[in-house]
């Protein structure tokens, strides 16, 4: 499901020919939390189908409703007969420990997020201050040469992007440099929360790992890292100013334009050496 052909028709200088490729899958996932007898929509994101379970897990990791894995009960698909059965597998239940929901009225984007702006977190840093979320302190140092080839590391484990062209990743790494996991989607937020959440049910963490995303890096992004504590983020393109901001607050070091034998360093640079 991660793909669909279609038919296309092709211009090549003066020749027209019509042939099928395939294009990304791209479909609605809504979040829905379930504690005790009740259950309450959370969020609706537009995806790429795979890895459902992790990107709620990461989804629900990264807004701050959990804290880790045991406040899970468990991941499903809705098989509600009173839906239509192609979308079954297009609704999580995300059910908590906790016998009572959540509040859930902090949340200021609880409806249809399309896949190219994201399912942002709080609104403002102050926010996740408020959570309880401290700057990440570690001493870990990595090369700046290692740094250079995570990008193409990551391409050679895009197996959709292969096929397609048109699809985020992003992945985890060691401090060594070595590949961890892959996730790809329409939505680099969709991609880290895949990641984040595959972590979260495997119990692993964090803290000594990098992550790597293609194209720019927005607020959502570096804040799943911040709480996730991933110390180090790195993408192939820009940071936004807000993304900055956020990562200097949490001692994050963010990394961008990634590209070839440059970089640029945009916080915490101390992890970065020569």
């Amino acid at each position: 499901m991660t793909t669909t052909e279609i038919e296309v028709r092709t211009y090549d200088r003066d020749c027209v020919a019509t042939k099928f490729d395939r294009v990304v899958t791209e479909e609605p996932l809504e979040l829905r939390i379930v504690a005790g007898d009740a259950m309450q929509t959370l969020a609706v994101t537009m995806r790429t189908p795979g890895n459902d379970f992790e990107l709620a897990a990461g989804f629900v990791l990264g807004e701050g409703i959990i804290r880790s894995r045991e406040e899970l009960a468990g991941l499903s698909y809705c098989v509600d007969k009173r839906i239509e059965e192609e979308q079954r597998f297009n609704i999580v239940n995300i059910a908590l420990r906790d016998p009572g929901l959540p509040s859930l009225e902090q949340f200021v984007r609880r409806f249809t997020i399309n896949s190219s702006c994201g399912v942002c977190g709080r609104a403002s840093l102050d926010a996740l201050a408020e959570r309880g979320l401290a700057p990440i302190d570690d001493d870990i140092r990595v090369a700046a040469a290692l740094m250079y080839d995570l990008p193409d590391r990551m391409r050679e484990g895009q197996r959709i992007f292969s096929n397609t062209g048109g699809l985020h990743a992003a992945a985890l790494f060691q401090t060594d440099g070595t590949l961890v996991e892959v996730r790809e989607d329409v939505g680099r937020h969709n991609a880290v929360d895949k990641l984040t959440g595959w972590a979260t049910i495997e119990d692993r963490l964090l803290s000594k790992t990098i992550l790597c995303v293609s194209g720019r890096t927005s607020y959502e992004i570096v804040q799943k890292a911040a709480v996730a504590r991933i110390p180090i983020v790195c993408a192939v393109s820009a940071p936004s100013s807000l993304a900055v901001e956020l990562a200097r607050r949490f001692n994050v070091t963010l990394l961008g334009f990634v590209r070839g034998r440059r970089a640029n360093v945009y916080s915490a640079p101390h992890r970065i050496t020569a």
